[in-house]
């Protein structure tokens, strides 16, 4: 039962999940809580961990709570295979006719809107994760600030910013 579980939410997550895998962690933070696969801190780190980790940030994700969840690499193929498959069928599906009305005013219209949804959802799963359990305390939220105005105003590589942020966490938690 809990294969299936997972299958069909990692399928709904994988159908739904418009704006790639930022745009989706409120999607997956939802599901987890809702069958209590994780914690709330697991949460937190497993989107550290599949932000770390090459690949899609939605598919690592996937990955992770597949394995905690069913606690064997079934589980983890089977998140991954689930949450990709939506995308599967329906690029196949839809491939050609878009290129076919890819100048039709209306496909236009409708990518426009979807522009503004994929904002909210990277949005709201920023603050969703900034809750009172998350950022307890004063340094996480100066981090945070560091780490928001190296990238917006300096422009810095996110690679950096993720050592240097190691390093400091590192060096206050420990």
């Amino acid at each position: 039962m809990l294969y299936l579980h997972l299958f069909l939410s990692f399928f709904k997550i994988g159908l739904f999940g418009f704006g790639g895998g930022y745009a989706i962690l409120s999607l997956i933070q939802h599901e987890v809580e809702a069958y209590g696969w994780m914690t709330p801190q697991e949460f937190v780190d497993m989107v550290a961990i599949s932000q770390m980790t090459p690949g899609p940030i939605g598919i690592n994700a996937a990955t992770y709570v597949g394995y905690t969840a069913t606690g064997s690499v079934w589980g983890s193929v089977l998140t991954t295979f689930a949450i990709i498959l939506p995308s599967l069928i329906i690029m196949l599906s839809l491939c050609k006719v878009y290129f076919r009305f890819k100048e039709n005013q209306y496909v236009k219209a409708v990518m426009q809107g979807l522009r503004y949804v994929v904002v909210g959802l990277i949005a709201a799963a920023a603050l969703l994760m900034m809750t009172k359990d998350n950022f307890i305390d004063y340094w996480s939220y100066l981090l945070f600030g560091i780490v928001f105005v190296g990238t917006f105003f300096f422009r810095l590589h996110p690679i950096l910013l993720i050592f240097i942020s190691g390093i400091a966490g590192y060096a206050i938690y420990s």
